[in-house]
C-alpha cells in the first residue's frame, strides 16, 4: 500500500467508506485468506469493485446482520481473515450478542467495520446514528475498538487489522472531501496514539474526524496566545496507549474530543486510566451528554454540541481561564 500525498488527496475525495473498499480489494490480491461478508451494503461499503473481481469472497448476507456474524465466525474458524461491514448501529447493536458470544467469548477473530459512526446521518434519527457503539463494543473482552482521524487512517487500520491477533471494531464517517490529518506514511499501530502536536501545556485527545478540528483548535489558540497545546490521535480506545497517559500524567489538564457519548468511550478510558492513580491531570470530556439530540445534519449537531473547531476553541479557553 502507498501511504503518500497523492493517495492521501485521493482518499480524501472519495471519503473513508470507499477508502476502506478500496483498500480492503488492494490487500485481497495479495490475500487470498481474505473474505468479507455485508448486510447489502456492497455498494455503501465501496465494495463493488471487488465484488466484481473477486464474487465468491465478498458474500452479501442481506440485511440479516446476526446471520452475518454466525458465518463470519465460521469462517474464521475455518483460518480465514474475515471481514464484515453494515452500518455502525446495526453492526455494534443488532449483532451484539452474537459479538459477544463468538468473538468476546468464544475469541474467534472478526474485523467488524461500522459505517457512517456517530451523527453522520443525523438527519434520520438516531435509529441510524452511533453514539454508544465505542462504549459497548470496548465493553466487551478480546475486541479492540479503533476510529480513524481521515481517510489515511482508514487504509492505515484495515491493513493493520489484517495480522492482528484478536476481533476489531473500525468506526468509519461519512463523509466526502474528508479533512486531511495524514499527507505522509507515518508509524501505525492498533493501541499506540500518534503525536500531532507535541510538548503543550496541556493536551487534547482525539479521535475520529474531529482530531482535525482538535489540531485547528489548538493551533489558533497557540497563535493568539503563545500558549501551545498538545494533540494526539488516539484512535484507540481500547486498548487506550497506557504508556503515553503515563507521560502526560505531570499535565494539569487534558481535554478529550469524540463524536460520541462521553459515557464509555475515549474520555471514559482516559478517566478509568488514572482513577487509581495518585497524581493525574483533569480530564475534561468533550463528546454529547447523557441524551438522544435532536434529528440535524451532521454539521449542525457537532456545532450544538461544541464538537466543532469553535466549541474545542473555547473550551481550550474555559480549561486555561
Amino acid at each position: 500500500m502507498e501511504y503518500d500525498k497523492k493517495n492521501a488527496r485521493r482518499w480524501s475525495i472519495i471519503g473513508e467508506r470507499p477508502t476502506f473498499g478500496t483498500v480492503l480489494h488492494e490487500l485481497a490480491k495479495n490475500d487470498n485468506n481474505i473474505m468479507v461478508l455485508v448486510a447489502d451494503v456492497t455498494n455503501s461499503a465501496g465494495l463493488g469493485n471487488m465484488q466484481k473481481e473477486m464474487p465468491d469472497r465478498v458474500i452479501n448476507v442481506g440485511i440479516a446482520e446476526q446471520n452475518m456474524m454466525g458465518i463470519a465466525t465460521g469462517l474464521s474458524s475455518e483460518g480465514y481473515t474475515v471481514f464484515t461491514t453494515t452500518f455502525a448501529p446495526f453492526q455494534s447493536m443488532r449483532c451484539l450478542e452474537q459479538i459477544r458470544v463468538n468473538q468476546g467469548y468464544m475469541k474467534q477473530k472478526v474485523v467488524m467495520v461500522g459505517l457512517a459512526g456517530g451523527v453522520a446521518y443525523g438527519e434520520l434519527g438516531f435509529t441510524h446514528c452511533a453514539i454508544e457503539d465505542m462504549s459497548i463494543l470496548r465493553s466487551i473482552p478480546n475486541i479492540s475498538v479503533v476510529t480513524p482521524a481521515d481517510c489515511m487512517e482508514v487504509a492505515k487500520i484495515v491493513e493493520a487489522s489484517v495480522d492482528y491477533p484478536e476481533s476489531v471494531y473500525i468506526r468509519l464517517m461519512d463523509k466526502t472531501n474528508v479533512p486531511i490529518v495524514y499527507v505522509e506514511d507515518y508509524d501505525f499501530q492498533i493501541g499506540k496514539a500518534v503525536p500531532l502536536i507535541d510538548n503543550g501545556e496541556i493536551a487534547i485527545l482525539a479521535n475520529g474526524p474531529v482530531v482535525y478540528s482538535s489540531v485547528q483548535a489548538a493551533k489558533r489558540y497557540a497563535e493568539e496566545t503563545g500558549f501551545k497545546i498538545s494533540v494526539y490521535d488516539f484512535h484507540t480506545v481500547k486498548p487506550v496507549d497506557e504508556e503515553l497517559l503515563n507521560k502526560l500524567s505531570n499535565l494539569k489538564a487534558l481535554i478529550t474530543v469524540e463524536e460520541h457519548s462521553v459515557i464509555g468511550g475515549l474520555g471514559s478510558a482516559v478517566a478509568d486510566f488514572y482513577a487509581d492513580k495518585k497524581n493525574h491531570p483533569l480530564v475534561y470530556k468533550m463528546g454529547f451528554k447523557d441524551e438522544y439530540p435532536h434529528g440535524a445534519s451532521h454539521e449542525t449537531l457537532l456545532v450544538d454540541y461544541k464538537l466543532d473547531e469553535n466549541g474545542i476553541y473555547e473550551k481550550i479557553r474555559s480549561v486555561i481561564g
